[in-house]
């Protein structure tokens, strides 16, 4: 919309975890100095001659503290993200399940096993170099089948493998001995992060198997909760709820910025208003997930 009004948006300048669409601090340090360390980001932006200035993904308190600093704007979206109030089995949680999800998702683990396949959720030392190589071939299968261009190289799995290995879930199904599935999950302090996917052949149920139950089997036994990346209201119905995510902005322009703006305090109540429903349709029985 600005190109098309004459503008120039890139270059921009973006504080960001690259490709990485989880919430974490974007501003390091005590909470004293974030309005220094914005005006800073904005001065930079300035001196530039940038059209833009974007925080991806920050904290919620970030967002509030910042949010009209010198006409900064607050952007909230929502993603889809499974809580564990501390099951001690994946039937407890399904314990907490309406009856026809609690048997829709049990016939969906029946459907990814009826398969024949053979799963194996590895991680740190148990992690080799050929599981490197698997995961490798289905993330460029993925990218290739979506008509995008996997940014990834070879080299960044082996680097995973030599530095982060005690930090990476990988979840592999196995035809025999030869891999045709996996999923790649990051293991943080308190989160599980659902990041990658990726299968040599369709089989049904197989990505709900592998991305979403055994990261939830991980979780529950390692007291995690999980974030499984952006997107997809197909999770709903299988426990992951929607969550506010946050992000800031600062547009050089006047009369972009406050256009902006506009569109953003409407998006704003819409996202309320959808979690609030998306919610209350969830699969949980009523009166909500209980410890």
């Amino acid at each position: 919309a600005y190109e098309r009004a004459g503008g120039q948006y890139y270059p921009k300048l973006q504080v960001a975890v690259p490709f990485t669409p989880a919430t974490g601090r974007r501003f390091l340090g005590p909470a004293s100095l974030r309005s220094a360390l914005l005006e800073a980001a904005i001065a930079l932006t300035r001196s530039n001659g940038l059209s833009s200035l974007h925080v991806t993904f920050c904290t919620g308190e970030e967002a509030d503290a910042l949010a009209g600093h010198e006409g900064t704007l607050h952007r909230v979206t929502q993603q889809y993200h499974w809580e564990n109030p501390g099951y001690g089995s994946f039937d407890d949680f399904l314990g907490q399940l309406s009856s026809r999800k609690h048997k829709m998702i049990r016939k969906e683990r029946e459907t990814a096993r009826a398969h024949g396949l053979t799963i194996h959720a590895l991680t740190g030392d148990a992690l080799r170099p050929e599981h490197w190589a698997a995961m490798w071939s289905f993330y460029q299968d993925t990218g290739s089948r979506k008509w995008g261009r996997p940014y990834l190289t070879r080299a960044f799995f082996d680097e995973m493998h030599a530095t982060m290995r005690a930090d990476v879930l990988l979840v592999l199904a196995y035809d025999g001995t030869q891999p045709v599935a996996g999923a790649l999950n990051l293991i943080g302090r308190g989160t599980l992060f659902g990041r990658y996917w990726g299968a040599l052949a369709d089989y049904p149920c197989l990505h709900f198997e592998l991305c979403y139950y055994q990261a939830m089997d991980f979780a529950i036994a390692h007291g995690l909760r999980v974030e499984a990346g952006a997107q997809g209201e197909h999770k709903l119905a299988r426990g992951y709820l929607p969550a506010p995510v946050h992000s800031l902005h600062w547009i050089a322009d006047p009369g972009f910025r406050k256009a902006v703006a506009q569109y953003l305090e409407g998006e704003r109540r819409a996202v309320d208003e959808e979690i609030e429903v998306l919610t209350a349709y969830g699969p949980f029985r009523r009166g909500g997930v209980t410890d």
